[in-house]
């Protein structure tokens, strides 16, 4: 899906190129371009009311039940009323960038020509903030369409360092995540992402090389790492997205710059006895400091 996707991208990166009215023909464009010239005239149908809804209704019984697939899900929404076939749910989930949460040989489809990175979190003790830093991307429905949320994750302490919106699944918005938690934070000593293409795209993993960032990718037998960001993508949805049902990516990022301030500074956790995570990982990173 994720390597669709990018070629997808790099493709409406060419068409752009095209100029109809310049003296060079379009069939020739396209051939030095190597683009299809039927896909130049193609204007993308966009997504039914009713598509939108069911990936909404996805979303909520993906959240409760990470561990259903297709066949599970259809089966949900048939108890809710939607007659849906299983094909139908299937590229649904594919577009929304999802899929069931069990033991595999790979959660994410890596790009065939992207660095894999060893799995170094095995055996560790992680409980000093800025050791650890994990990513993960999510699906937002909003009233009229839907968005992707990434967010940057001090694995400690749990406090979201860094997070960015993008209407498209690219690296870009990674990115900028990323750095703004860098020039925010510091640098922790690994950073620990699953094997999605947007994450072993060199443009990511460049930012982590040139700050001297130790790079750790979930392999096989790993799902269980991105149970903390799941958790946390729960929190947001039930907590924020679905209460307020945002109608536009400017009203998701408003909304979301107030709920993460309210996560991090007032939401207390049960795990850490009470504590916020921004207690939690300033207090950390005191006795690590002192440690030093």
């Amino acid at each position: 899906f994720f390597i669709k996707r990018a070629r997808s991208h790099r493709r409406c990166e060419r068409k752009e190129m095209i100029d109809k009215k310049d003296a060079l023909p379009v069939t020739r464009q396209c051939e030095l371009l190597d683009l299809s010239r039927s896909g130049i005239y193609y204007k993308p149908v966009p997504l039914s009311a009713m598509d939108v809804e069911l990936m909404r209704q996805i979303d909520e019984i993906h959240l409760l039940c990470p561990f259903y697939g297709s066949r599970n899900i259809r089966n949900e929404l048939w108890g809710k009323g939607y007659k849906i076939g299983r094909d139908r749910v299937r590229r649904l989930m594919r577009r929304m960038g999802i899929e069931a949460l069990y033991v595999k040989p790979r959660l994410s489809i890596p790009h065939s020509g992207h660095i894999k990175y060893p799995y170094l979190l095995r055996g560790l003790e992680i409980t000093k903030a800025n050791h650890v830093w994990a990513t993960d991307i999510t699906y937002i429905p909003m009233a009229r369409g839907f968005c992707y949320l990434v967010a940057i994750m001090d694995w400690a302490s749990r406090k979201v360092l860094a997070w960015r919106l993008s209407n498209t699944l690219d690296s870009a918005f990674c990115v900028d995540a990323l750095e703004e938690a860098i020039a925010k934070f510091g640098c922790p000593e690994i950073f620990n992402t699953d094997q999605g293409s947007q994450f072993t795209a060199e443009v990511f993993t460049n930012v982590l090389r040139v700050n001297n960032i130790a790079i750790s990718m979930d392999g096989k037998g790993r799902w269980m790492d991105n149970v903390f960001i799941e958790r946390l993508w729960k929190s947001v949805k039930y907590e924020d997205i679905y209460l307020k049902g945002y109608a536009s990516m400017a009203e998701v990022r408003n909304g979301l710059a107030i709920y993460f301030k309210f996560y991090n500074e007032k939401r207390w956790h049960n795990s850490f006895d009470k504590k916020t995570p921004n207690m939690v990982y300033f207090d950390t990173l005191v006795q690590k400091q002192a440690a030093a």
